[in-house]
């Protein structure tokens, strides 16, 4: 059986260097313990950047992913399928909104949101064309995408992949003053993270 140390090694060979992971490579989970290739325990206290929050191997979820790959494994949004409606209707509810509109990662939530409100800025709001911005706090992580990644401020996710799409101006997360001399009549919304996960 491979070692923990064999295992990082071809990683790093064969991965795209984005991330800096802790020197543990996890083999098994179960609620809040990871258990790792050597059988030393950890308390996973990152769970998965919260999207995990739920905990490894949650019986009732995996009972009900295993029920539903045992139905159909993935449509794509060209097609309808049997759970969609009751699974929007229901999101609506708990949100207290209208409509929902699912995304797969953050990053595709950020980009979605950005769009909508450049268009409601353009068509309702009557900001000028193309000149829409967004006011966004610094030490943000919202994901990699070339938008994205246009108003943050982590050299790392930043650096060498300019042009960065415009529109966006960045003031210091906190500080009050900053965002509301920030504001403009061309101002379409304002994007921060309650909780800084990656700065904080």
């Amino acid at each position: 059986m491979p070692t923990a140390e064999d295992l990082i090694a071809a990683a790093d060979a064969h991965s795209a260097p984005t991330y800096h992971p802790l020197p543990v490579v996890v083999a098994t989970a179960e609620g809040a313990w990871l258990t790792d290739v050597a059988g030393r325990r950890y308390l996973d206290l990152l769970a998965g950047y919260s999207a995990l929050n739920f905990g490894h191997r949650n019986r009732r979820l995996v009972e009900a992913a295993e029920r539903q790959l045992a139905r159909v494994t993935l449509t794509s949004r060209a097609f309808h399928h049997d759970r969609f409606a009751a699974f929007c209707t229901e999101l609506a509810e708990l949100c207290g909104m209208e409509m929902v509109l699912p995304m797969n990662t953050g990053t595709e939530a950020v980009e979605s949101a950005v769009k909508t409100a450049r268009k409601w800025g353009y068509r309702v709001k009557g900001v000028p064309a193309e000149m829409a911005k967004v006011v966004v706090a610094g030490g943000n992580f919202h994901g990699r995408t070339t938008t994205v990644i246009s108003f943050s401020t982590d050299p790392e996710a930043r650096a060498d992949f300019g042009p960065y799409t415009p529109g966006f101006e960045i003031v210091p997360y906190g500080d009050l003053t900053a965002m509301r001399r920030a504001l403009t009549e061309n101002t379409v919304a304002v994007l921060l993270e309650p909780i800084q996960g990656e700065s904080g």
